[in-house]
């Protein structure tokens, strides 16, 4: 063997990671070098086993990690309008991507959207049905979170995928909170993501994950999505951290989710029965519903804050307006601290709620 082939195979023998730790001086301004098991730049480590947990439990192919649902969703949608040739995408008037983020798939994508349905009620196929131009893609969230967490009969979902994809359409589920849906359709993660051609899932809406979310869907689309993840500026240096909170969240709280979803339906039907309180969906179908409380909103707010002084007990994150002048509405997300607040008690404290709001 030469010289020179000796060299090359000893720099194939060596582990420059391995040594480049072993340093105890260090001329670069990397002083501290990274551990073995951290990620780099958001490959390797808690990160790869994280996504490879999702792969298993969505039953997908790939899986990439995004520090925003906002960034992986405008990503999705754009792949997947650009591989259709049509820029239009059909979803529901309180969709994320028209409610809350700036309209950012217009002005980052050059996407159009086509709202479907009623503000107030889900998609059915007849409101689908009556779109006469083209679409990319189709966006159905599940649960829909500003209709209190409801979801379509299982039947009526498969219709609406098969709608989309009869139309040339990639029907993709934003599924933020997906975590919350196996109960009420009696199917596996896999099962429900089975129908869409692509997935998003926070880490941290149910799972208690500091941020991010995961993307996942044919190895294709989610290599080209890990490109627009470098283009929108969301390859960070390590998101570690992150990643190993939404592990935790799946360990943890993820197999205590039928029992928050049990917790719901026990609090929306002892609710329901308070004179001057709405409950919606009635009964909840996941681990969340919106609670409609009569009375003037700065009564309502004032009093929830009192009760929250006088018993240490947050009855809700906050009220806010309506439509209707006096009626509030107040989100409730079922976790595991719900679980430790007896139900009874808790339609106690929401009777006085509403006690003080009308005095």
């Amino acid at each position: 063997m030469s010289g020179r082939c000796r060299t090359l195979a000893r720099v194939v023998e060596r582990d420059p990671d391995a040594i480049r730790r072993a340093c105890t001086r260090f001329v670069t301004a990397w002083s501290v070098p990274l551990p073995p098991d951290r990620d780099r730049y958001g490959e390797g480590g808690a990160v790869e086993r994280l996504e490879a947990r999702i792969v298993e439990l969505l039953g997908k192919d790939a899986a990439a990690y995004f520090p925003s649902g906002t960034m992986a969703q405008q990503i999705a949608l754009r792949i997947h309008c650009e591989r259709t040739g049509r820029n239009t995408v059909a979803f529901h008037p309180q969709c994320h991507l028209e409610a809350h983020e700036e309209q950012g798939y217009v002005h980052l994508h050059g996407l159009r959207a086509r709202l479907v349905g009623d503000r107030d009620r889900l998609i059915t196929l007849e409101a689908l049905e009556r779109i006469a131009e083209p679409i990319g893609a189709l966006l159905l969230e599940l649960p829909q979170r500003d209709l209190g967490g409801q979801l379509p009969p299982w039947d009526d979902l498969v219709a609406q995928v098969d709608w989309a994809r009869g139309r040339g359409a990639a029907p993709h589920l934003d599924g933020a909170r997906l975590w919350q849906c196996e109960p009420f359709y009696g199917k596996s993660f896999a099962e429900i993501s089975a129908l869409f051609d692509t997935v998003y899932v926070s880490l941290y809406k149910d799972l208690g994950g500091l941020a991010g979310c995961l993307l996942a869907g044919p190895d294709d689309f989610v290599a080209e999505a890990r490109v627009w993840r470098i283009r929108h500026g969301g390859r960070l240096a390590s998101v570690e951290p992150y990643a190993v909170s939404g592990l935790r969240g799946l360990d943890e709280v993820l197999p205590r989710m039928p029992e928050l979803v049990a917790k719901a339906r026990e609090l929306g039907e002892a609710l329901a029965q308070i004179e001057g309180i709405r409950v919606v969906p009635d009964p909840p179908q996941v681990a969340m519903l919106h609670v409609y409380v009569e009375g003037e909103l700065e009564r309502v707010r004032d009093a929830a804050l009192g009760i929250a002084e006088e018993t240490s007990t947050l009855v809700a994150g906050g009220f806010a307006p309506t439509a209707v002048p006096t009626l509030q509405r107040a989100e409730l997300g079922i976790g595991t601290p719900t679980l430790e607040v007896p139900t009874t008690e808790i339609a106690e404290l929401y009777a006085e709620l509403v006690r003080r709001a009308a005095a």
